[in-house]
């Protein structure tokens, strides 16, 4: 199966549906955005994106009843650049990426949907996902357009299952790990896991998925990990990606709610 298929999905939809669902009150469409870059020895190189699109099929689905809202097929690639050294990495750097959103929002929104959510899987993709909220927004000043990184929405919740230390929760740690061994367990390799915390040497910058910093700093990933994975994901589960997945599938429903309710 090439998309997801379900009541939800603008792929499995023939147009005419598409365009009813837009001209509803309220309507939202949801764009996952991912990557494909390493991830290790243990998890493909789709996580982020594989990911993205779970949590924005689950979350539409948990307000079908209530909202008119469609998930594009996800943007499977994003800016990597930082990945490129250990191969696997597909990326259209910064401005590609803001190109393609853009040319994607605008064909999106001509539908008639009255309100875009990018939902953003790969951390590097954070600052052109909000450029692209600025823009798009600006091109179309009828619709509401926002964005958000999904991880964030587990950042009230993740100290109730998180067992890694600060630096433990990052690129294909026990986070990514537990969501993919729930998700899409033939795809994580258990015997090619390894353990590599997060050593960053300045204290104001980004610690952790979850212990973010004030500070940018750019270095390849081969700076921090032999592998290229960076955290414990020897301390994920199946088990507790259930637990993470079913959170953030009613945050980001909470926010879809909201957004209907702000647009209609």
């Amino acid at each position: 199966m090439v998309f997801d298929v379900t009541s939800q999905s603008w792929a499995g939809k023939p147009y005419d549906a598409i365009v009813r669902t837009a001209e509803r009150d309220g309507s939202v469409a949801v764009v996952p955005v991912g990557s494909v870059e390493q991830h290790g020895h243990h998890m493909p190189v789709a996580t982020d994106t594989i990911l993205a699109d779970a949590v924005a099929t689950l979350g539409a689905q948990r307000v079908a009843d209530a909202v008119p809202v469609l998930v594009t097929p996800p943007v499977w690639t994003g800016n990597s650049p930082h990945h490129m050294p250990f191969g696997g990495t597909v990326s259209v750097g910064v401005h590609g990426l803001l190109d393609l959103l853009e040319r994607i929002a605008d064909s999106v929104l001509d539908n008639g949907f009255d309100a875009l959510v990018f939902l953003n899987g790969h951390g590097g993709n954070a600052a052109t996902v909000n450029d692209a909220v600025s823009t798009v927004g600006d091109a179309h000043p009828g619709a509401e357009v926002s964005a958000l990184t999904y991880f964030e929405l587990a950042a009230d919740f993740i100290h109730e299952v998180r067992e890694s230390d600060t630096g433990g929760m990052t690129h294909a740690g026990e986070f990514e790990t537990s969501l993919m061994l729930h998700l899409e367990p033939d795809l994580v390799d258990t015997d090619a896991l390894e353990a590599t915390p997060l050593d960053e040497p300045y204290d104001r910058a980004g610690q952790d998925l979850f212990e973010g910093g004030p500070l940018s700093v750019y270095r390849t990933f081969d700076e921090y990990s032999a592998s290229g994975a960076i955290g414990d994901p020897h301390l994920a589960t199946a088990e507790k990606g259930a637990r993470i997945y079913d959170t953030l599938g009613d945050e980001l429903a909470d926010l879809l709610s909201t957004i209907h309710d702000q647009t209609a």
